[in-house]
């Protein structure tokens, strides 16, 4: 099975607006984009305005924002934070209204840009085994150290004698909050840069709307990652990333979903990281109530036996974790 086949039994397909009907198909390229977005919020002019059932074809710029192409440049020299993670967007959905939920089917992500595309570093202050602006140490920092990554659409050629596949993720993908304008580099209940490995093709992520339009951002495409980013700094990489959107009315979720062929997952990002496994947990036994039939308290001891977590980062301001259970396991997909 092609690994979008199972989305015409998606929530997205079956609960949405476009009811399946894939409708116009548009393009956001680096030129048509023009201003990348550092925040997130309500304040941003938007770029594009589609409706539900509509594809759009995206071209990410990397974290660095193209900025690091040899391995002698520094990202401390390169880069002035927070001016990282730059975001496409936002992305106007007619129809969206608070209370309603997004949802966004990536279909596929392809590397861009000239080889080596992709990017890995060790940032001063940054990443889960050193000292950081949030873990304050005396500890020197670690090196600051940088690896460019030849990536097709097949590898990422970590080393002569090391090949890892590609398989690609959205790091960062959200729509606006009600009324603050939040860091792209901050994951919470709007989303944000959660940097979860199952956001990739073939996935449906459910977004909460807070705000006519929805206001979708996309951005920070990684070429793989491991649980928990540990360094801090995934292989980031430009990205035509092809996405097609939908509106649930009246699906109100308070944080982000994830839905894939087996299984289906909430996501939870603040810290300390256990807190984070705290809300997706928690999220999750809402959703098997609300949707599955479950009673709260049967979903919480049976996730105690089948549930999965999946560790998305450690290393950014909030931490964020992904609760899932296989849908072999739920009665009723309704």
């Amino acid at each position: 099975m092609a690994i979008n086949d199972w989305v015409s039994q998606s929530i997205m397909n079956r609960r949405g607006s476009a009811g399946g009907r894939l409708g116009k198909t548009h393009t956001l390229t680096e030129e048509q984009q023009a201003e990348f977005h550092f925040t997130i919020g309500p304040y941003s002019e938007p770029v594009l305005t589609v409706a539900p059932g509509d594809r759009v074809v995206v071209d990410t710029r990397d974290a660095f924002s193209g900025r690091i192409r040899t391995e002698a440049d520094k990202p401390s020299e390169k880069i002035k934070m927070p001016f990282a993670n730059p975001q496409n967007g936002p992305i106007m959905i007619e129809g969206a209204e608070p209370g309603d939920a997004l949802a966004v089917h990536i279909e596929s992500m392809l590397p861009r840009g000239e080889q080596p595309r992709g990017t890995c570093a060790l940032i001063p202050e940054f990443g889960a085994l050193t000292g950081t602006y949030y873990t304050a140490t005396l500890n020197t920092p670690l090196p600051e150290i940088v690896r460019k990554i030849l990536v097709d659409e097949k590898t990422v050629h970590w080393s002569d004698k090391v090949k890892l596949p590609y398989k690609p993720h959205i790091g960062t993908l959200s729509c606006s909050p009600e009324i603050d304008s939040i860091s792209s580099l901050t994951p919470d209940n709007h989303g944000g840069n959660m940097d979860l490995p199952d956001m990739g093709p073939g996935t449906v992520t459910y977004l909460p709307v807070r705000v006519p339009g929805a206001r979708l951002f996309i951005g920070d495409a990684h070429a793989c990652q491991g649980d928990g980013e540990v360094c801090g700094v995934a292989v980031e990489h430009a990205s035509t990333t092809t996405i097609r959107v939908d509106v649930i009315k009246g699906w109100t979720i308070e944080w982000p979903r994830l839905e894939a062929d087996d299984f289906i997952m909430a996501i939870g990002s603040t810290r300390p990281l256990e807190d984070a496994t705290r809300i997706a947990y928690r999220e999750l036994i809402r959703w098997m109530v609300a949707d599955y039939g479950y009673e709260q308290f049967d979903a919480y001891m049976m996730l105690s036996q089948c549930g999965r977590v999946r560790l998305g980062n450690f290393v950014d301001p909030k931490y964020t974790v992904g609760a899932a259970v296989l849908k072999k396991y739920l009665p009723d997909q309704g």
